[in-house]
């Protein structure tokens, strides 16, 4: 490893440890012989991913910056934290790289992207559902929705306002007006 500070080749490795929220990296602790500077570097393991081959039939390098990029559009203004974003990348890679083949369709990226968002935000699983699943018309978005909110557990139910139709019912507006003033 090359000193950042005089450029030499000779550096020792001081400390080592396992890093990063999964623990996917090393974080080496290192030193220079020639000038004692001290540094640290991280390591980590680099998948050897398939090609990807488009609907045209076009076979293309695996591009994180692209797959990002639409969970990053899917995602625009949602309450989702970056991590959970790159938990996802990090997923599907690592799927990737466990597979045997040389090649995976990009239909099999994108369900894997669509179960995801199904998971972390339904706003952002329609949004890409939208352009993924090329939606020829208002019913089939319709469709997909009404598809979704029957997927939603109990709890995510109450959570969430309906994707379709009237705002959800509210809990001070049920009672058949119990509550209300009445007034002559």
């Amino acid at each position: 490893m090359r000193c950042p500070a005089c450029g030499a080749q000779d550096t020792r490795v001081v400390d080592s440890r396992v890093a990063g929220p999964e623990q996917e990296q090393i974080r080496r602790r290192r030193e220079c012989r020639e000038c004692r500077a001290r540094f640290t570097t991280f390591e980590r393991a680099e998948f050897s991913l398939p090609r990807v081959v488009k609907r045209s039939g076009e076979r293309v390098a695996f591009d994180e910056e692209k797959l990002r990029s639409g969970l990053r559009r899917a995602l625009h203004k949602r309450p989702v934290k970056t991590e959970d974003v790159e938990r996802v990348i990090d997923d599907i890679k690592r799927e990737l790289a466990s597979l045997s083949a040389p090649e995976v369709k990009s239909d099999r990226i994108g369900e894997r992207v669509l179960e995801a968002l199904h998971g972390l935000d339904h706003v952002a699983y329609i949004r890409f559902a939208s352009i993924y699943l090329s939606f020829a018309s208002v019913q089939s978005f319709r469709e997909a929705i009404e598809r979704l909110e029957e997927d939603l557990s109990p709890e995510m139910r109450r959570s969430q306002l309906r994707l379709l139709g009237e705002a959800a019912e509210r809990p001070e507006d049920a009672g058949g007006g119990a509550d209300r003033e009445e007034h002559d």
